[in-house]
Order: structure tokens, then C-alpha cells, then sequence
């Protein structure tokens, strides 16, 4: 039994309407989310913060707290009890998420990317077959999954992928280069995007579950990033790795739409990243300028400081509000996808926002490594890329508002 337990919310839109009314509402949430949230808070400032400053400039995949955070059931926190998971939903996920990253952003990135990207499409479009074999055995935290979609000239243009998969009738064939990919080393298994059917375009897209290693599948270097830097990034090099047509996930040519439904999922657990990042920047402000002393008196007295600290509460509060309810309409089974953009593209930016005030407020102590600020900042500034850029995000938001006007 994990040591989170299982829940299901019964009453999915009274929670709804409690956020939207305290938009620090945690303390008015069912007790099962304030346990997880203070499970996760004690975990991150026990096991974490500690060592995300070594982590960072050493390059260190946090492995033993992966697999801590595996006891917990954080790594597969959403999925059902059957099937080994912690049985939570994704309103929790959020809370757990932002906890974990405000202690540490790799180890934020690895969850999210494992639970996210690759359990996600698995539980929701896999087979029984594949959710015993490629979940089950990946919630505990030894095992590790990733997701391969981007390439290295397709960029946001998820439909325009060159990595092929020709189908001998029985078996499948793939060549091709997987890019920027969380947790390519570290991976026990991959869902992978390649197309099947050049002439259909986007529809021509399917994806496909991978063990790792096998045959024909090589790793690239491991990036040297400007941030989270204690997880591992690189390519996926495929040449003629041979797949059983067993290992196709969903339908053939349901590649593309696999693949968004699973990045507006996966949203969610980046936008709470990135309030973890920016809870932290302003745990470090308000620390620092409570004890620096300027003019006779701490500088958190001084106006200019204070104007500071309001702007980056004010972002990162409005920004979990746009999280949280993100959370809960996925939870209901209602459309989110235009709510989960907005809650990345909020959450990201006010993470950017936060961590660069953080530094400001920190002066010259804020640019030297000695300080968490200019690791905040760094980590932050990622997670208005991956998964979607704000750029994308304006589009995603704008495209849905212009449906919502019926207008074509």
C-alpha cells in the first residue's frame, strides 16, 4: 500500500466552486489533499532542498529519491489501485507536483514527465495487456518511461514528424531521431510517435509502446542545459529497431491525437513545475529580505521591496487558481484543453516572472551560486518551452475562444 492511500473525489464541481472562491484554498479542500500536500512539503524540504544545489551542478540523477518518491506513490499517482498506482486524481497530482518542484525542479521534471507522458496515454488508450506489462511494473519508482515526440526540425510542429514505422504486415520498422527527450537514459520503456502513412499527414501518425534498450536504438549525448539539470535530456536514435505489432498503442493513424491529449494532460503537471519554481523564488525573496539589513531596518520594510513581493504573490496565486481548475475539469470529465494552456502559459511565465524578481530582490547575493535564486531562475525558464511554448499556448487559447464564438 502506498503511503498516500487511495481517494476519489465524489463531488468534483462543490471543489470547483470552492477554488473559485479562495484561491488559497488548500486548507479548505478534502483532508486526502491536505495529507498529500503535507506529505509531499515534508518530503521536499527533507530529501530535496538538500541536495538540489549538488544535483544541479553536478548533474546528478536524483535516483534514490525517485525511488522514495515511487514508495509514496507519486509515480503513479493517477493511476488506478489495479493497477498498482496510487488511485488519486489530478487535482492531487497538481498539489503533489508544485511540492516536489518547489523542492526540487528535476525531480519535478522526471515525475512529471513519467506520469504524464508516458503512464498517461498507456492507461488511457493501452490495452490489458499493455497496462500490466508497461504500468504496473513502472509506479514503484525503479522503473522510469518516456515519451518521444519531438524531433530535431519538426519543433512545435508536432504533425510533421520524419521518424517512419513500415509495417512488413506482422512487424513494425523504425528509423528515425527522437530530440530534447526527459528521461531518455535513465527509461525502461518508450511511447514513441512515427509515421505509418506519409500520404495522411498528421493522421498518417501512429504511436507505439518501446522497451529500452533494444536492438537498433542508440542514445545521443546527454544535453548540457542551461537548467534541471539533474535529469537526463537526448536523443533517440532508431535504425531499423524492429517492433512486434503488439507494441502498437491505440489505433493505426491515432498517433497525433494520442499525442495531444496526452501533452493537455501533461500541461497540468508542467504548470504546477513551474508554481513550484515560483513558490520557491518567493520563499527565497521573502527569507532573504526579512534579514538583509538596509537603511537601519530588514529591506522586506522598504516599498519597493514590498511592490515586489505583491507582484510575484499575485502571479503565482492567480496562476494555481488557473492550475487547480485545470486539474479538477480534467477530473470531470469535462473539455480542458483551452484551461490547461492557460494554466501553463500563466504558470510559466509567473515562474520566469517570480524568479527574476527573486534575484532582484537578492542583488549580487541572488547572482552567485550560493543562493538558490539563480538556479530558480534557470529552471524556470524551461518550462515556458517544453511541452508547448507560450507562443503555442496563445494559439491553443485563442483557437479554442475563437470555436467558443462559432466562428470559422
Amino acid at each position: 500500500m502506498h503511503q498516500i492511500g487511495s481517494f476519489a473525489v465524489q463531488n468534483m464541481p462543490t471543489i470547483l466552486h470552492t477554488i473559485t472562491r479562495n484561491i488559497a484554498a488548500l486548507s479548505m479542500l478534502p483532508e486526502t489533499y491536505q495529507m498529500l500536500h503535507k506529505t509531499c512539503k515534508d518530503f521536499a524540504n527533507g530529501e530535496l532542498k538538500p541536495i538540489a544545489g549538488e544535483i544541479d551542478k553536478k548533474h546528478i540523477y536524483p535516483i534514490e529519491q525517485i525511488k522514495k518518491m515511487g514508495e509514496l506513490g507519486l509515480m503513479g499517482i493517477a493511476i488506478p489501485e489495479h493497477l498498482g498506482g496510487a488511485g488519486l486524481d489530478y487535482l492531487a497530482y497538481a498539489i503533489a507536483m508544485e511540492e516536489i518542484s518547489r523542492g526540487c525542479a528535476s525531480a519535478g521534471v522526471i515525475m512529471s514527465a513519467h506520469n504524464s507522458l508516458y503512464l498517461g496515454p498507456i492507461e488511457k488508450f493501452g490495452n490489458q495487456s499493455q497496462k500490466e506489462k508497461y504500468i504496473s511494473p513502472f509506479v514503484t519508482g525503479t522503473r522510469i518511461g518516456c515519451f518521444a515526440l519531438s524531433e530535431p526540425n519538426n519543433g512545435s510542429d508536432a504533425g510533421a514528424a520524419s521518424t517512419t514505422a513500415k509495417s512488413d504486415g506482422t512487424n513494425y520498422s523504425i528509423n528515425g531521431t527522437k530530440s530534447w527527450i526527459t528521461n531518455a537514459y535513465e527509461s525502461n520503456a518508450i511511447v514513441l510517435f512515427a509515421t505509418t502513412d506519409k500520404s495522411k499527414k498528421h493522421k498518417g501518425i501512429s504511436a507505439f509502446i518501446v522497451d529500452k534498450p533494444i536492438e537498433g536504438l542508440s542514445l545521443g549525448k546527454k544535453e548540457d542545459k542551461l537548467g534541471i539539470r539533474g535529469s537526463s535530456t537526448c536523443s533517440l536514435i532508431f535504425e531499423e529497431c524492429k517492433l512486434s505489432g503488439e507494441n502498437l498503442l491505440g489505433e493505426l493513424g491515432m498517433g497525433f491525437k494520442i499525442a495531444m491529449i496526452t501533452l493537455d494532460a501533461g500541461r497540468i503537471g508542467i504548470a504546477a513545475q513551474a508554481l513550484g519554481i515560483a513558490q520557491a523564488s518567493l520563499d527565497c525573496a521573502i527569507e532573504y529580505a526579512a534579514k538583509r539589513q538596509a537603511f537601519g531596518s530588514p529591506i522586506i520594510k522598504l516599498q519597493a521591496i514590498q511592490q515586489k513581493i505583491a507582484d510575484m504573490s499575485l502571479k503565482l496565486e492567480s496562476s494555481r487558481l488557473l492550475t487547480w481548475r485545470a486539474a479538477v475539469l480534467k477530473d470531470s470529465g469535462k473539455p480542458y484543453t483551452k484551461e490547461a494552456a492557460m494554466a501553463k502559459l500563466s504558470a510559466s511565465e509567473a515562474s520566469t516572472f517570480c524568479a527574476h524578481q527573486c534575484i532582484q530582490i537578492l542583488g549580487g547575493m541572488g547572482y552567485v551560486s550560493d543562493m538558490p535564486a539563480e538556479r530558480h531562475y534557470r529552471d524556470a525558464r524551461i518550462t515556458e518551452i517544453y511541452e508547448g511554448t507560450s507562443e503555442i499556448q496563445r494559439l491553443v487559447i485563442a483557437g479554442s475562444i475563437i470555436k467558443e464564438y462559432n466562428f470559422k
